[in-house]
This record gives structure tokens, C-alpha cells and sequence, in this order.
């Protein structure tokens, strides 16, 4: 069985099938997927999403590439993680300097939120990364995440940006990216990381992997990039698909296996 360790369900691509999607993950043996949160004014209608299928959990927060949103506290964040025991996670949370450009203070300071929020509440965080991996490493040192751990979502940096956030006691998770043919560097990194350390996602309704690329994504395609790891790395599909999934249950330990 696999395990799609992030997901946006709720976004607009998805949400009109999210019945049809359910009935192809179980066909390809995918028996979870975590739906992770961008903002806090959809986060009620992603909560009930979730709450409506056995086989769903949620984070909540707030991600660095909404600039234009309610800003969250750590209160805030602390509360709605209560709400629900559906809700196994804080973020997606992080850096991304990609598209933005200073001041981006506020972006660090959302960050910062996340990390005490998590690490008050004991749940695990997703961070997101772009561009900006020196001050991501540098803000979750600052305050203690390893303290929470979490996840290094949709992975895309260097070896040794991977060796620091598992130094951290963090998971590396990877995308259809992987799959690209051009993800030669990221493919090294997929060989490097611990057996133990290793989450599959798809980041879906984004980033669909071979041979699906340039379509839809959804969390029923996980298992592609499952199958591209294991050739990566030498391994069987099973024991990939296994570990990944194992992993999965150990990090977000509220979920009922």
C-alpha cells in the first residue's frame, strides 16, 4: 500500500472529484492522503472535506506564497489544530523567494509563527522551500524545530541542504519531480536519504509524474513515484512503498493506521 503525504484536495482542479479520485487511489493502493492546508479562510471547507472520508487527514496553516491573507498567531494556529483530531500537522509553512522579493520580513516572521506553533501543539510541520533554503535552515535552527520535526515537502535542494534538515530530525518527501528527466541532481539526493527518512507525494493537483506529466495530478498517481525511487535506488517497489508508508504513520502519528 502507499500513502500520498501531500496533497490539495480542496483546491478547484480536484474538488469536483474528489469521489472519482478516492475510487482511483483505492484501485492503485493508495490508502491515505494528508490534504494540506495554503490559508486559513479555506481551511474550514478543507476540514469538512476531510472529515468526510476515513482515508483523509488535514494540516493548518498558512503558505510563504500567499502575501495577500489573514495573517495567523500562534494561538490561532494552536486552537484550530484542536478542532479536529483530523488534523495531523502545522503548515504548509516555510520560505519561498522565488516570485517575491524583500522586504519579506513578514514571510520570516509567518515562519517563525508555524515553528512555535508546532512545536507547542507536537505536531509535526511541512515546510515548503524555494530559493531560499540558507534562511529556512537558519530560522528552523533559530527556534527549535527540531523539537517538533516534520518534513522537507516536495524536495528540490542540493544534498546538502537534505543532510541539514535530517540533522534536524526531519523527513525528506519527494514529488513527481523525481520522475523528470531533467531531475538528475534531485534523483542523487533520492539515492542518498536515509531509507528511514523517506516520504512520496505528489503535491497534487501540481508537478504530475512521468508518464502523466503536464496533466492533472492526484494522489493516485503516488505510486509512479514510488516506482521511480525504487529504480533509483536499487530497491523493490515493495519495500519502497512499505518504508514510505511506515514512515508516514511515524511522523504523523494522530493519523489511525
Amino acid at each position: 500500500m502507499f500513502v500520498d503525504s501531500h496533497c490539495h484536495l480542496d483546491f478547484p482542479a480536484l474538488q469536483g472529484d474528489v469521489d472519482d479520485i478516492l475510487q482511483k487511489m483505492a484501485a492503485n493502493q493508495v490508502e491515505h492522503a494528508l490534504v494540506v492546508s495554503v490559508n486559513l479562510p479555506d481551511w474550514p471547507e478543507l476540514l469538512q472535506l476531510v472529515e468526510a472520508h476515513d482515508n483523509l487527514s488535514a494540516s493548518v496553516g498558512v503558505h510563504p506564497g500567499y502575501p495577500d491573507t489573514p495573517e495567523p498567531d500562534v494561538a490561532e494556529l494552536v486552537r484550530l489544530s484542536g478542532t479536529s483530531e483530523r488534523v495531523v500537522a502545522i503548515g504548509e509553512t516555510g520560505l519561498d523567494y522565488f516570485r517575491q522579493s524583500e522586504p519579506l520580513d513578514w514571510q520570516r516572521e509567518r515562519f517563525r509563527v508555524h515553528i512555535r506553533a508546532s512545536r507547542e501543539t507536537g505536531l509535526p510541520l511541512i515546510i515548503h522551500t524555494r530559493a531560499a533554503s540558507e534562511d529556512t535552515l537558519q530560522i528552523m535552527r533559530d527556534e527549535g524545530a527540531h523539537e517538533a520535526g516534520g518534513v522537507m515537502h516536495c524536495f528540490t535542494e542540493s544534498w546538502e541542504v537534505a543532510q541539514a534538515a535530517l540533522d534536524m530530525g526531519f523527513y525528506i518527501s519527494f514529488s513527481g519531480i523525481v520522475t523528470f528527466r531533467n531531475a538528475t541532481e534531485l534523483q542523487e539526493v533520492a539515492q542518498k536519504v536515509p531509507l528511514d527518512r523517506l516520504l512520496i507525494e505528489t503535491d497534487s493537483p501540481y508537478l504530475a509524474p512521468v508518464p502523466y506529466r503536464g496533466k492533472r495530478n492526484d494522489p493516485s498517481l503516488v505510486p509512479h513515484v514510488a516506482e521511480k525511487i525504487a529504480e533509483l535506488r536499487g530497491e523493490s517497489i515493495k519495500t519502497i512503498a512499505q518504508t514510505t508508508t511506515d514512515n508516514f504513520y511515524q511522523l504523523f502519528n494522530k493519523i489511525r493506521r
